[in-house]
């Protein structure tokens, strides 16, 4: 196969051959109120350590900073900090309030977007647009406090500050000489009508490890790094500005913020050493005018001039034009491909130092690590990270999610399998999975439960690196199954209350759609049998059967496990039974009474469309490898005449039979219930009409539908799911659509939306979502993207081409939400564009799901 000079780079990465992800943009955008940093007794990690505290404060596990870059240990670390001559401090971490300030949860107040890049961070770029005027902070929290749930969230667009486009766009890039060597490109384009100055501060710094380490000026705009693990390393700012030093100590912290902002002479170190250092480059620019600032930094001392410097970094870029030219298919559109490129760009930004190490933590709070049940993860004290991870997103979600990266891995895949593996085995490994068999959901609460989707995406990985290169890894996947084995059994010991084979669950992602709290205990007593637990564990029997199929290839003794997971299918097929509604056609969570009652909680939601997710087909090839389990599969359905199945073509494990699933579509497909323009929601518009109210003694709980933010506060500040269209569910919808496509064939067609007339097959149901979840990102007729809101500055001439990839999105008009730079599982969209133009229903149907994974991987020619 033909590869380019990033793909070469990739496969030295992989093979260990040489080290090009030693250096990414590891920092997050925050660190500050994060759970690692918080010693409070009361666990309030947001006050505990403020934005305000953030610049006197040396951090603990972490660092943040606009634009960052470091090693993988994030021992040594790069950034850009800014100051326009205005602001009350110099801007060194982007701003944004805390989950009890903002009036929907925390929330980042600053424009800036990751544009591109590749997967060994060979080149880098994005664009911060950083006001000319004061920086509005007072204003921000003063006016979002006032606010209440039922109001907009209070914007910087909305505080005028960006009037008569008073702001400068600072383009950060980062080029990659060698593995070792980095160089920093900034310019700085002043957007305004007038003159305007800005001075812009390039800085390193060693993270607060307690490891010998100084940095030291040895002259020409050159300091020297020390450090006993990283060695020696030289830091070039070209031009020989002067560079202010002091210490990443408690303090110091922000002592050049304080001698260029406050006049503070001598709040550097005139010796110029310490362990922190910016160089202070002032610029004066014309209105429409421009500035750069070139440093570097690598393990050799040497000399570059301009010229030369630019020339590694246009060539960088040009690498990674032609990365992405052979990576997309030669269908999509032009802007297909901005969009698909900026989303598998943010999500390369996204990935971050995760440092914290439980134990050594409950230690500094006083704390028996064996014994602290009363203290946040302190059931987790073997926990110990020290990783690069995917984030769901770099300021608001800069922890690890369980699901979240396992669908961030799967997009990853797109551009670097080998990294997507690594993070799918990651949370598998004895530093993280806990004894018991539970994976870590999230820093907040290790001991949450996320939907169990590390099967499906350790398969679908698998099979899309076999797509690519024509094999699959076998070990890997041999590995991460027997972890997975010990997961599944914790959620079969652990979540069936009852042993009926019907899961509960609880949070499992699904936050703010139901009527209760499903991490709390219920104000009827009693528990919940959960539509979408049961679904999670179907699907989860099907992936583990793929991979026992798939790893049947080498050894037979895997079809044994394959039988194992198709009987634990069977009697949860069974049992989701009790969970349908005949009357509506639709799946509902149940409500058992503690007399022994029990009620339908009859809330149209994603919880109840979930079941459909839970739709696999077997690889034909393997069934004829291996006839023997069809007929064992026969066999245990004639021992055990109780269980119902379906079973189209032979072929099919699913939860409903044609009539359940046509009656299920076509509350899907119905614009007035689930179908969006922009996806499917994830709460039906009935709901708008008609709020399903349920009363426990004198107080009621209710669901209604509303398009954007929650007004419940159930789960806090960032209360979201009540109707909003999010990518992660609509990936499994599609994915559960194809499948069931090879299933029935073209014959097998609905209305498609619902009382339109229009007929369609399932491939192109499929293929409808695909283009409605694209959509969003697409600029319309008039220069707006959806995403944006309908904001005009978006169409405007500096910024039509910078996409934010939100964490979820209105359920009507497609606007963006919650976390406003998650890239996260919002980059499975790159997917999408890129299998629908590589495929159709006829080779579909041909290949199976081996077509559909070429396709998803460019590899459409092999069809």
């Amino acid at each position: 196969m033909t590869t380019n000079a990033e793909q070469r780079r990739l496969q030295d990465a992989d093979t260990a051959a040489v080290d090009w992800r030693h250096w990414g943009p590891y920092l997050s955008e925050r660190q500050w109120g994060t759970v690692r940093e918080d010693y409070s007794p009361g666990g309030d990690a947001w006050d505990h350590l403020s934005h305000e505290q953030a610049r006197s404060t040396a951090y603990r596990w972490g660092e943040d900073g606009i634009g960052g870059f470091s090693d993988d240990r994030q021992q040594l670390c790069l950034a850009v900090a800014l100051w326009n001559g205005h602001d009350p401090i110099l801007k060194e971490r982007f701003f944004g309030l805390t989950n009890a300030e903002g009036n929907h949860g925390e929330d980042v107040k600053e424009y800036y977007f990751y544009v591109d890049g590749t997967p060994t961070h060979s080149y880098m770029r994005m664009v911060y647009k950083y006001p000319q005027r004061a920086f509005p902070y007072q204003d921000l929290v003063a006016t979002n406090r006032a606010r209440g749930r039922g109001d907009f969230e209070y914007e910087l667009l909305d505080t005028g500050i960006f009037a008569e486009d008073r702001y400068f766009d600072v383009v950060i890039e980062y080029a990659k000489a060698g593995p070792e060597e980095i160089l920093t490109r900034v310019t700085v384009h002043n957007r305004g009508p007038e003159q305007a100055e800005l001075h812009v501060l390039p800085t390193v710094w060693f993270r607060a490890t307690g490891d010998r380490a100084h940095l030291r000026h040895v002259g020409g705009g050159v300091v020297q790094a020390g450090h006993e693990r990283l060695g020696d390393r030289w830091w070039t700012c070209l031009g020989d500005p002067p560079v202010l030093f002091t210490d990443n100590a408690d303090g110091r912290k922000d002592a050049v913020g304080r001698f260029l902002v406050q006049g503070e002479k001598g709040a550097v170190n005139p010796d110029e050493t310490g362990t922190k250092a910016a160089a202070l480059v002032t610029v004066t620019l014309s209105a429409g005018g421009s500035a750069i600032v070139r440093t570097m930094l690598g393990d050799q001392r040497r000399t570059v001039t301009e010229a030369e410097f630019d020339e590694v970094v246009e060539a960088r870029r040009a690498e990674a034009d032609e990365f992405y030219r052979d990576l997309f298919a030669p269908a999509l559109s032009e802007p297909e491909r901005q969009v698909a490129r900026q989303a598998l760009a943010g999500m390369l930004w996204s990935k971050q130092y995760f440092g914290y190490d439980v134990e050594r933590w409950l230690r500094e709070h006083g704390r028996d690590p064996l014994d602290a049940p009363d203290i946040r993860n302190g059931e987790w004290f073997h926990l110990d990270a020290h990783d690069i991870i995917s984030m769901p997103d770099t300021w608001e979600y800069p922890w690890f999610a369980a699901w979240d990266l396992a669908f961030q891995a799967v997009a990853l895949s797109a551009v670097d399998v080998g990294f997507a593996k690594g993070q799918l085995d990651l949370l598998l490994s004895r530093r993280y999975l806990h004894p018991n068999g539970q994976i870590p959901a999230y820093e907040w609460n290790f001991g949450d439960v996320n939907p169990p989707v590390h099967a499906w995406a350790a398969y679908l990985v698998h099979e899309l690196e076999k797509a690519r290169t024509g094999h699959g890894d076998h070990d890997w996947l041999e590995r991460v199954f027997h972890k997975l084995a010990k997961n599944f059994t914790w959620w079969v010991n652990r979540k069936d209350v009852d042993g009926r084979n019907v899961f509960q669950g609880g949070f499992l992602g699904l936050d703010n759609i139901g009527v209760f709290d499903r991490s709390a205990p219920l104000p009827t007593g009693g528990h919940l049998d959960q539509a979408d637990g049961t679904a999670w564990m179907a699907l989860y029997c099907q992936n583990m059967l793929q991979i026992a199929l798939e790893l049947s290839r080498q050894d037979p003794v895997y079809v044994e496990q394959a039988q194992t997971y198709f009987e634990h299918f069977a009697w949860i097929a069974t049992g989701s039974g009790s969970m349908w509604d005949e009357e509506d056609g639709f799946y509902y969570d149940l409500l058992r009474l503690p007399d022994g009652s029990s009620q339908r909680l009859r809330v149209r939601s994603m919880v109840g469309l979930l079941p459909l997710a839970a739709a696999t087909v077997y690889d034909p090839e393997l069934i004829t490898r291996h006839p023997g389990v069809i007929a064992e599969e026969q066999g245990f359905l004639e021992r055990h005449p109780a269980i119902t199945m379906t079973d189209a073509r032979g072929r099919l494990l699913a939860l409903f039979d044609e009539t359940r699933l046509r009656r299920i579509l076509a509350r899907m497909l119905d614009e007035e219930e689930f179908l969006s323009p922009y996806g499917l929601r994830s709460l039906s518009r009935h709901h708008a009409g008609q709020p399903f109210e349920f009363g426990v003694g004198e107080t009621t709980y209710g669901v209604s539908y509303q398009p954007a933010e929650s007004d419940s506060g159930m789960f806090g500040g960032n209360s979201n799911w009540r109707g909003p269209v999010w990518f992660p569910v609509n990936a499994l919808m599609i994915r559960a659509l194809l499948n069931l496509y090879v299933a029935y064939g073209d014959d097998f067609t609905v209305e498609c939306p619902t009382g339109s007339g229009v007929q369609k097959n399932l491939f192109e149901v499929a293929r409808e979502i695909s283009d409605r979840l694209t959509r969003i990102f697409l600029p319309g007729p008039d220069g707006h993207r959806p995403c944006h809101g309908g904001q005009d500055v978006f169409a405007g001439e500096h910024w039509r081409d910078l996409i934010t990839f939100a964490e979820y999105f209105h359920g009507d008009n497609g606007a963006g939400l919650g976390a406003s730079h998650q890239t996260g599982w919002t980059g499975l969209v790159a997917v999408f564009p890129n299998l629908f133009a590589g495929l159709d229903g006829p080779a579909l149907l041909e290949h199976g799901m081996a077509g559909l994974f070429r396709a998803a991987m460019g590899q459409e020619e092999q069809l």
